[in-house]
């Protein structure tokens, strides 16, 4: 079964879902997937830049890490095509996936709807991992030198046609 679609778990949830068993013991959601996330900061992570360029989105939502992740890919391919990796820039991911995204599949089968009496709400099991991500909140983060802006841009933007909502690339000041 492939991923189901981003505007199902596009939305915040009331109460996000975050408990995970830290041992066999613990009554909490056993098979939580882990996040989809390889790395969260790429480039040359301990030096110093002059400019930020981020990655803001403009609403409240919810980012699954598969979008997360794909964003990741894509900046970050751009930018080690334009730049050295190991000295030119620093990327970082900002937000993490603590959300566990639940699906309760519902019978599809003829005569099916007395069983929807009482599953108006059913718990489901655990499929994926979300950020949770306020309106203004940044997503990305490109750290690089003054000549090398329009690159971090064009990196971002690409990595924006990868979230479930719109988002808004700026110079951090």
């Amino acid at each position: 079964m492939g991923d189901r679609p981003a505007s199902i778990y596009r939305e915040q949830p009331n109460q996000p879902y975050t408990r995970k068993a830290q041992n066999k013991n613990d009554n909490y959601v056993a098979g939580a997937p882990a996040p989809r996330v390889t790395q969260y900061e790429m480039g040359a992570r301990h030096k110093e830049f002059e400019k930020d360029v981020i990655l803001v989105a403009r609403e409240d939502c919810s980012i699954r890490s598969e979008a997360l992740e794909s964003g990741r890919v894509a900046a970050n391919s751009h930018l080690s095509k334009q730049m050295n990796p190991e000295e030119e820039y620093k990327l970082k991911i900002r937000p993490y996936p603590h959300h566990i995204l639940r699906y309760h599949p519902l019978a599809g089968i003829a005569q099916a709807d007395r069983y929807y009496e009482g599953m108006r709400k059913p718990f489901g099991r655990p499929i994926g991992r979300a950020a949770i991500v306020d309106e203004g909140d940044v997503v990305y983060r490109v750290s690089v030198e003054e000549g090398d802006v329009q690159a971090a841009r064009k990196a971002l933007e690409r990595a924006n046609h990868k979230m479930p909502v719109t988002c808004r690339v700026k110079l951090d000041q």
